[in-house]
Parts: structure tokens; C-alpha cells; sequence
């Protein structure tokens, strides 16, 4: 009875064409950001923002990039990690060769790097599509990481193949605690998901979602094929070049070219089928859930076992986790396509109509 509509009635295209066009979500979502900002800095401890909602935060950013180049054009990539590790890279010579370089501007170079290669990937889309193009995007993760694994200027020369940043600071605000981390990346990602919210909901994102669903009608309605997947490349490249550099620069600290393997691009497309195709808010779901997963079963298993009388080692947790992922994944390509997001939608509905079967 909460989750009424009644009485708000739409005297305007403004207020038709709002992102939370019932009253209910835009409170909601305001009190969830505020809370985020304010709640969880005082009530969260120092491991749980460092080791649980950092991540979520940086693999919610990186997903969000991959859903509109998956999810919202219909383009499938596997070289996600490919992307976060050049934005981590080229930030980090950006921040390292050039003095005074300000922080938020070396993340915003390394995004625009990451562009840049996106495109150059995303050229075979005009041509190809489907399983020969997530091979064509995979060659692009297994050439950075030649790349970044051979090549020496871009970790600086460093004899370890390594590279590291510390003393963060923007705006004479340092950047040190698991506190400030986490803010930082929190404005980051309410940003982005602001704008790719209001882009997939612009004439772009419908050209996006127009040649997903079928390329030769938008074709043929005059949409033109090569700029709508250029730009969804070059859109996704460079939120997911911005979440590399945040995932290098302020989770990790020091990385490897191991850190951006393909197993991150895999992560990153388990993400979007389980969260949600087509949605910001399954970004969310698919990052939360493929966060939190991992640290349930290694809290949870292990007591089982002690219960029952038999030892689960860490490998064994291992592969119950992949074996728990591709099960779900699985089970949400068939049963429900859309994701979590398809699940919390349904809910809603059910609340607005309750108690009303119909």
C-alpha cells in the first residue's frame, strides 16, 4: 500500500520523461545515496570497505561499461580486461611522466586511452558479429597482456614488471585510508551511472538498443551501423579504462599484468548475464552478487564441513565457486534472460498492483 502511483499524474514531457518517474523510487534512491555517503563511512570497519565495497564499487563501474556495449547494443566482448588493464596502465604513465599531474586527470587519460583501443577492436562489429567477434575482442586481451608483459616503457622500466602508485591526492584531499577510498571511488561511480543512465535513455542509447535487437531494420530506418557500435565501443571502452585505473590505482595499489588476465573479462560478463542485460541497476546486482558469493561460501562451507565431519580445503572452495557460477549462469539463461534485475523489477510491479492479482 506504500508503493501507490496514485495522484501523480504527468502535466508535462519533463515529468514524463524523468529516470524515476514515481515519486517512491526518487526518495528511495536519494536515501540510498546519501546513505552511501554518509551511513557507511561511520558504520562499515576498515576491512569490509577495503576488501568488500571497494571492489563491489570499481566491478559495479567496469560492469557498467560492459552492459552497454552487451547488454544495450547487443555486441559481445570478451576483452574487458584487456581495457581495465590499459586504463590502469596509461593512467599510471600519465601520472608518473608528467609532473603535477593531477589524479582524476590521469584516470580520465588512461579511460580515453582505453577508447581509443576499444575502437581499433570494435572495427570487426561492422562486419562480424556474434562468436566471431568475441574471438576478435579476445585477441585484443591476449595482446595487451604480450603487451604490457613485454613492452617496458609502460611499467617504467621497472625490473620487476610491476608498477606501483602511492601518496594519492586530488584537490589537496589524500587519498590514503580504506575511508577515503572508498568515497573516491564512490563519486566516481555515482557519476558514470548517472550519465550512462540518461545516455542509454537518449537517441544514442535507442540506436544501441535498435541494432541489438535487429541491425537490418535499423538499418533500414536510417540508423547507421557504424557509428552506433563505434560509439557504444568507445562508451564502454572508456568506462571500463576509468574503472581499470581505479581498480590499479586504489584497490591494488602495485599490479601485474596477471591483475587484468582474461579471467577478469570473464568475471566482468558474469556479471552483466546474472545482474542483468540491458540494465544499470542489474550492473549493481551482477557485481554484488559475484562479490559477495566468494566470501559467503568461504564463511559458510568451511562450517558445514566442520559440522558434518569433513575438510574443505581452499581448493575445493575454489572449484565450488566456478562450479556455483556456471550453474547460475546456466540457470539465468534459461529461466530468467534478464537477470536480477528482471527479478527486482517483477517485485515492484507486484508491489504497485498489491493486493490485486492482476
Amino acid at each position: 500500500m506504500f508503493y501507490r502511483e496514485n495522484g501523480q499524474l504527468k502535466t508535462s514531457y519533463r515529468t514524463d520523461q524523468q529516470i524515476f518517474t514515481i515519486t517512491q523510487d526518487r526518495w528511495a534512491v536519494l536515501a540510498v545515496v546519501v546513505f552511501a555517503f554518509v551511513g557507511v563511512p561511520l558504520l562499515a570497519d576498515e576491512y569490509t570497505l577495503r576488501a568488500i565495497l571497494t571492489p563491489f564499487l570499481i566491478l559495479s563501474l567496469a560492469a557498467i561499461g560492459v552492459n552497454i556495449l552487451v547488454g544495450y547494443c547487443g555486441q559481445i566482448s570478451m576483452g574487458s580486461g584487456a581495457l581495465m588493464a590499459v586504463g590502469a596502465y596509461m593512467g599510471y604513465n600519465a601520472l608518473v611522466r608528467v609532473d603535477g599531474m593531477p589524479l582524476i586527470v590521469a584516470l580520465l587519460i588512461g579511460g580515453f586511452c582505453a577508447t581509443l583501443v576499444g575502437m581499433f577492436f570494435g572495427i570487426p562489429s561492422l562486419r562480424v558479429k556474434g562468436l566471431y567477434l568475441a574471438v576478435a575482442t579476445l585477441a585484443a586481451q591476449f595482446f595487451c597482456d604480450w603487451m604490457f608483459l613485454r613492452i617496458g616503457w609502460f611499467t617504467n622500466n621497472a625490473p620487476s614488471g610491476s608498477v606501483s602508485v602511492s601518496n594519492l591526492r586530488t584537490l589537496g584531499w589524500s587519498i590514503d585510508s580504506p575511508y577515503d577510498k572508498y568515497l573516491f571511488c564512490l563519486g566516481f561511480v555515482v557519476v558514470f551511472a548517472l550519465l550512462a543512465k540518461n545516455l542509454v535513455r537518449s537517441a544514442i542509447g535507442r540506436e544501441w538498443m535498435a541494432i541489438r535487437d535487429m541491425d537490418v531494420a535499423a538499418e533500414v530506418i536510417g540508423i547507421r551501423p557504424m557509428y552506433a557500435k563505434l560509439s557504444a565501443f568507445a562508451v564502454s571502452s572508456f568506462i571500463i579504462g576509468v574503472a581499470g585505473g581505479l581498480w590499479g590505482f586504489v584497490h591494488l595499489g602495485a599490479w601485474e599484468p596477471a591483475a587484468f588476465s582474461i579471467d577478469r573479462s570473464f568475471q566482468l560478463l558474469f556479471m552483466v548475464i546474472i545482474g542483468g542485460l540491458g540494465s544499470i541497476m542489474g550492473s549493481f546486482f551482477g557485481a554484488a552478487f559475484i562479490v559477495m558469493v566468494p566470501i559467503l561460501l568461504n564463511q559458510f562451507l568451511p562450517s558445514l564441513g566442520t559440522l558434518v565431519g569433513i575438510s574443505i580445503s581452499t581448493a575445493v572452495l575454489a572449484h565450488i565457486e566456478f562450479m556455483l557460477f556456471g550453474a547460475l549462469i546456466v540457470w539465468f539463461l534459461i529461466v530468467e534472460p534478464h537477470g536480477l534485475a528482471r527479478l527486482w523489477s517483477i517485485g515492484k510491479q507486484k508491489l504497485r498492483i498489491w493486493p490485486f492479482p492482476h
